[in-house]
């Protein structure tokens, strides 16, 4: 049968691919202005990025038992915890504000650096998130 502690890992991959190759898109598309091909493959990463964070949350959330961890091991699962939720509220809001950018039709103005920061610090929080997962499952073999 399938055990569904498993999708957490197998879903965690996504947010962090999605969130860092669409913000370097996008970083790609500001020093190249004449491609617009980059600005919408970051921002569509950047939606598919939101979402996949979303799933990586709840299943980590839902899947997960974080109850039986002690010393250590808790703290670093605590801080885990604490940047992925931060990450998915910044890509939210930086979807969010990107959305309106588009639909206003206002991608020249001085707004689509509000929505380029919050992304670029989503990018370091998804990033710092997998460093600490990797850290529970190679430095203390959580899910071994």
């Amino acid at each position: 049968m399938f055990d569904t502690s498993h999708l957490h890992p197998m879903i965690v991959h996504f947010p962090v691919a999605l969130i860092i190759i669409g913000f370097l898109a996008d970083l790609g598309g500001l020093f190249f202005k004449k491609e617009p091909c980059l600005t919408k493959t970051g921002f569509y990463l950047m939606i598919l990025g939101t979402l996949a964070a979303l799933a990586a949350v709840l299943t980590g959330e839902f899947f997960t038992s974080a109850d039986s961890l002690q010393g250590e091991v808790a703290s670093v699962e605590g801080s885990h915890e604490l940047f992925a939720k931060v990450t998915l509220a910044l890509m939210i809001l930086a979807s969010l504000f990107r959305i309106y950018i588009v639909w206003k039709k206002k991608e020249g103005s001085s707004l689509k650096w509000v929505a380029f920061i919050l992304y670029f610090f989503a990018m370091v929080t998804v990033s710092i998130t997998g460093f600490l997962g990797g850290t529970m499952v190679y430095n203390y073999m959580i899910g071994i």
